[in-house]
């Protein structure tokens, strides 16, 4: 008997050893962009464009306080201090509350703004527009097609073929480089927020 538990003990370690283990080697690109772009939010998903209707109480406690000041409370980051706002990496933009697709890096422009701008989203369902008349400006709101997080603004001063300037929070964008399958800079930028 004792001789059949070492055999059981050498064998498991055997197969835990050399089986498909849980690496970024044996992940897909979805499963590893998911968790490790946001490990603690269950509902960040690049794949999923199921409608997201949470309370604020549920996004407080997956978001990252500074993501949840502008997503949730409709902040602003300051002008020219966000990471994206003269980035020119060629890749795609998400929502880094849901993981929503938003912007591809073709769609970027320069801007003397201050915010990453882009002249049309990757596709219509991505965004959803609404009235802002906060602040004593009248404003159209751009917020994600999938969770309602605030964005930013669109206004219509952008360059051809739009003529629109989606001026975009950088705090709210999460960025994956073409080609790249494991999380990319989001990965790194969300690293850089613990």
């Amino acid at each position: 008997m004792p001789c059949m538990l070492i055999f059981l003990l050498v064998v498991s370690v055997f197969h835990v050893g050399c089986s498909k283990v849980n690496s970024p080697e044996n992940e897909t690109a979805d499963t590893m962009t998911d968790q490790k772009a946001r490990p603690d939010n269950p509902y960040y998903s690049r794949t999923d464009t199921t409608k997201l209707d949470l309370p604020d109480s549920v996004w407080a406690v997956v978001l990252t306080e500074e993501v949840y000041e502008v997503a949730r409370k409709k902040g602003t980051e300051k002008a020219f201090s966000g990471q994206y706002w003269d980035f020119e990496g060629k890749g795609t933009y998400y929502c880094a509350a849901c993981g929503n697709a938003l912007f591809r890096s073709d769609a970027k422009f320069a801007s003397t703004c201050g915010w990453p701008s882009f002249f049309e989203p990757i596709r219509e369902q991505s965004i959803v527009y609404q009235p802002d008349s906060s602040h004593g400006m009248l404003r159209t709101e751009v917020v994600c097609g999938r969770c309602g997080a605030h964005l930013g603004h669109i206004f219509d001063d952008g360059p051809p073929p739009t003529g629109k300037r989606f001026c975009m929070n950088s705090i709210v964008l999460d960025f994956e480089l073409d080609g790249n399958t494991g999380g990319g800079a989001s990965s790194l930028r969300y690293l850089s927020l613990q």
